[in-house]
């Protein structure tokens, strides 16, 4: 008896949550395809170098780098750009907000006007803007990293392609560059597959439960798919009449097949996509502190350098950057073709690499533990690696002995942080990653093999999908 209730219960939550979820599922998994060719916008830093004039050498003046003896003192970061034709200095602080500072006159650089806006996105576009409003979001600067920024210049460019630039009105810095296409392709990608409508992502909190309970009842479907899936198949000499392994007729058999193949990945896949949002803090963890960070990079008032040697070595620059790792100043130079320098900050000479000083500077990284292992990574492996672009080679990996057992990955050539990872991101990695986007170097390796497991199974997932709601709609079509 009981026996017999449980599965009629097994049958009815199937059944009814399944008709409630199949449309969601058909959704994930033809949106997740749309993703694997065009991610959300971004601006990555090379785009953004590209896009700055080149630096105008002749305009900086000796009063903006006397501005800069005091922040010097407790900047982790500071930059040499162009804001639309005059350049400036963008400091970052390791305690306290960034600073912009007039790198003519030396004064503080304000608010960033309507006018001066459309100035920055004409100069980084390379075309006349048609329109500029001020908004304080739109559907793809909802994410809180633009909070800073806001209200942000929205800058629709003359010209084909639909392009709007994103102009920080703290900062007069472009951060978006989207195309019409692009906005197209994540309408029916990244916006749906991660319930990411505006209305409802402009609040985290209330956007985070949607996708954790959202994802709950999926995975209950699932999993009582495939019991009856399996309860219900009859292999070898036990087949149904006609020598069927399923009793199931037209489009119960397909969803019946489609659901014993795809079901696993399916379950895969809904659960890595709850982790998405790290419900209940279950990965989160404190990582690298800001003060670890300071000791490591020596804690002495960045070094400006030399700029009329720059200006002599690299006379199209658009971007200088001075920063500090391993007790010692860096200067990186970034061009409009996406080629860089590194250089020594005192004697702008080519940085080497000072093997001793790093591991020496990075015990200070994890305060009161030990380096393990050191190790140099001359390839990706399945906790360095990137799933689009090329990651950074060689490699650091220094491994600590403290209760996280927290490793960190550093550039060997400069000693610059790259990332860290402790027990739980690692886990995160694979229970996340691996699962939902199948990303073992193995298959990134092979990039057709690692498209056509995630096209095979999705289309597993669709034909699975697609025949319950045809199921559930001649179903609810007969209790009307």
């Amino acid at each position: 008896m009981i026996w017999h209730r449980g599965k009629r219960w097994l049958y009815l939550i199937h059944r009814w949550i399944g008709i409630a979820t199949c449309l969601l599922f058909v959704i994930w998994f033809a949106s997740g395809l749309v993703m694997l060719y065009v991610p959300f916008p971004s601006l990555a830093d090379e785009e953004r170098a590209a896009g700055l004039p080149p630096i105008a050498w002749g305009r900086l003046g000796a009063a903006a780098r006397a501005a800069l003896a005091q922040p010097a003192g407790q900047a982790r970061q500071i930059v040499l750009e162009m804001r639309g034709d005059r350049p400036v200095w963008r400091v970052t602080l390791w305690d306290g907000a960034p600073l912009t500072i007039w790198a003519d006159t030396g004064a503080a650089a304000r608010h960033a006007s309507r006018v001066e806006a459309a100035h920055i996105a004409s100069a980084f576009g390379r075309e006349q803007v048609a329109h500029i409003s001020a908004i304080q979001s739109d559907q793809w600067v909802v994410a809180g990293g633009y909070d800073a920024h806001r209200p942000l210049w929205k800058a629709q460019l003359a010209g084909a392609g639909g392009r709007i630039l994103y102009v920080s009105s703290t900062t007069g810095a472009v951060v978006l560059d989207t195309n019409a296409q692009e906005r197209f392709w994540n309408w029916l990608g990244s916006v749906p597959h991660w319930l990411y409508p505006r209305a409802l992502r402009e609040d985290q909190p209330l956007w985070r439960q949607v996708v954790m309970w959202s994802s709950g009842p999926c995975i209950l479907v699932a999993l009582t798919g495939i019991w009856i899936g399996l309860m219900r198949v009859r292999p070898g000499r036990r087949r149904y009449k006609g020598g069927r392994m399923t009793p199931y007729h037209g489009w119960m058999k397909w969803h019946h097949i489609s659901g014993l193949v795809g079901s696993m990945f399916l379950i895969l896949w809904i659960f890595s996509g709850w982790l998405s949002v790290d419900p209940w803090r279950l990965f989160a963890s404190e990582g690298i502190g800001t003060d670890a960070q300071h000791d490591y990079a020596g804690r002495a008032p960045l070094t400006i350098p030399d700029l009329r040697g720059i200006a002599a070595r690299v006379p199209d620059a658009r971007r200088v950057l001075i920063g500090a790792a391993a007790g010692r100043a860096i200067v990186r130079i970034q061009g409009g073709s996406g080629d860089e320098r590194l250089l020594d900050a005192k004697a702008l000479t080519p940085l080497r690499p000072d093997g001793a000083a790093i591991l020496a500077y990075a015990a200070k990284l994890v305060p009161s533990a030990q380096i393990t292992h050191v190790d140099l990574l001359s390839r990706p492996d399945a906790y360095w690696y990137a799933v689009r672009g090329q990651v950074a080679l060689p490699v650091l990996r220094m491994r600590f002995d403290d209760p996280a057992a927290t490793w960190v990955h550093i550039a060997p050539n400069s000693g610059e942080l790259l990332g860290e990872a402790d027990r739980r991101r690692r886990a995160y990695r694979w229970l996340f990653d691996l699962f939902h986007r199948w990303d073992l170097n193995l298959l990134l390796q092979a990039a057709p093999a690692r498209d056509l497991l995630i096209w095979i199974m999705s289309i597993i997932g669709l034909a699975m999908s697609a025949t319950g709601i045809v199921i559930g709609w001649r179903r609810l079509h007969r209790h009307c």
